[in-house]
Formats: C-alpha cells, structure tokens, sequence
C-alpha cells in the first residue's frame, strides 16, 4: 500500500522532550530511556525524557513559580501565531516531565537540607511538591532546540504530536534514572556511541532522536550546544514520508524530495526504513560519526 494513500486527520498533540546533557571525560553525554515495551508510543525505544502537554501545566499559580514571565518564554520559542500562556505551559510540561520521568528537578529555593533525589517519592502532583517546597522553577536551565511536527501519513506512530525539544545541562547534585514503570532502562552515552549502538542493534531509536543525535554528536561540551540554541533558536523540523517502490524514505528539509529547500540541521535529509531500522544513504558514515 502506497503510504501517501493514508493520512491521519487528527491535529498534532503539543508536547514537550528536555535533551539532558552533561560533561564526562568521554565527551559530551546525554541521557536517554528505554520506554515500557507496552507503552503505547514508541515501546521499546530508547528517548529523551518527554511527554505530551497536560492541562495542569497551564495552571496560573504554576506559571508564577517560573523564573521568567510567560512572554519572555514566548519570545524564545520564536513561534509567532502561539499564545503566551501555551509557551508557559511547555515551559512547564519540560520540567514536569522531566522530574516525572527520570527524577530531575531543575528548580531552586526551598528549606535548607532539601533532598533533591526524594523528592520523586513524595505524594501528590507536580504543582503540589513545587507549591510545598516553596521551589522556583528554572527555565533558564532549558534552551529550545527544535521543533518536531509528525506529518499527517504516518511515518513511525499512527498519532501526532508537535514536539518542542529543550536541551538543559544536567543540574549537580541530582541523579538521572528510571522509574521501571513507564522505562526500564536508562543510561549516560555520548551521542556518537548511542549512534554506534542504534547501528548495531543494541538500542532501539526512532527518527527524532537518531536525527538529533547526529546533530549533538558535532559538539564536544555541553556550553557549546546551549551556545548554539541560545544564539540560533530552535529548527522546525516537519518530516515528509514518501514510497520509493515500496521501501518507506522520511526526507527532512534540504532534501531534494521535501518541499523546504533550506536544511534545517547537520546531518542526512532523508531515512530509508530497511532492514527493520532507519538508516541514512551511506550508511552509517552519514550520520557523521
């Protein structure tokens, strides 16, 4: 069947994903996470931590715990036709997530002593825990990297979601992990050898993050990513599926084949879907690592 036969009507659903990036003698680490082999969205695979927007991160008292006010967050997303109070709200599923996720806060202020890695073993919602440990919420910790838009013929997932990504470096003092509910697996790797190990067979990635991967693997530290997404603002990246006599190709922009000429990101334009993985012409080589 040909894919552009099918098309998935429903709108993207917003969302938000934190690449977490730290210094290690290896090279410039980020963190990812094996999701549940049940969750309903990409099971199996290895992602940044990230979800999609909840109607509590729309919360007004949530808002007032930010570090910057709502149209100085607005204005970082660079998106024009978004309101103040959406760009707060992904501000805020950003860090939700990334505390409900894999453990870290990136906030500040509260009493002396505070435990940052109990934190995620208290009861009660996000805005609860912020609101009672009297905590600031720290978006300047987070920088827009990219947006994601899945297309309407379904490329990887059958939903759509339009995905904010962030990149932040990992707070001291606070260690990243799983919670073997929603992942079960996660781990510190340079984007070159997450790459290596995709290649391999050894983790399971989808195109947003092996195309993202291949962007981070050009930086050696982590001040020179947020250097760069400070300077440039985020990509949008909305990826355009075709058939090629029945073999599935995702073109990016700069690709011959999709409608934007300019390439949003270093890197292959385009991922053919073979030998049941995602793989760029010219192999591994292409990804630059």
């Amino acid at each position: 069947m040909d894919i552009n036969s099918i098309e998935v009507t429903a709108p993207p659903v917003p969302a938000a994903t934190v690449i977490m990036l730290r210094d290690a003698p290896s090279g410039m680490e980020v963190f990812l996470l094996r999701r549940h082999s049940a969750s309903a969205v990409l099971g199996g695979v290895f992602v940044f931590p990230g979800g999609k927007l909840d109607r509590h991160d729309a919360d007004p008292g949530l808002h007032a715990r930010l570090d910057h006010a709502p149209d100085v967050l607005h204005q970082r997303l660079r998106e024009g036709d978004l309101s103040t109070d959406t760009a707060a709200s992904l501000w805020v599923a950003a860090l939700r997530e990334s505390f409900e996720e894999c453990g870290v806060l990136f906030a500040r202020g509260g009493a002396d002593g505070l435990h940052w890695d109990g934190l995620r073993h208290e009861g009660g919602d996000f805005g609860d825990l912020i609101h009672r440990h009297d905590l600031q919420l720290q978006c300047e910790a987070l920088w827009p990297w990219s947006r994601w838009i899945t297309p309407r013929v379904p490329s990887v997932t059958n939903k759509r979601f339009d995905t904010r990504f962030f990149v932040a470096r990992a707070p001291e003092g606070q260690q990243a992990g799983h919670d073997n509910v929603e992942a079960t697996e996660s781990v510190w790797v340079t984007p070159r050898a997450a790459l290596h190990r995709y290649w391999a067979g050894q983790m399971e990635m989808a195109p947003p993050q092996i195309m993202s991967l291949a962007h981070l693997a050009r930086f050696d530290r982590v001040d020179a990513v947020l250097q760069e997404a400070a300077e440039r603002g985020p990509h949008l990246v909305e990826p355009q599926p075709h058939d090629d006599n029945g073999t599935r190709v995702i073109c990016y922009p700069g690709d011959p084949r999709h409608s934007v000429g300019q390439q949003a990101m270093p890197g292959p334009t385009r991922l053919r879907f073979v030998n049941q993985r995602f793989e760029p012409d010219g192999g591994l080589a292409a990804f630059g690592v």
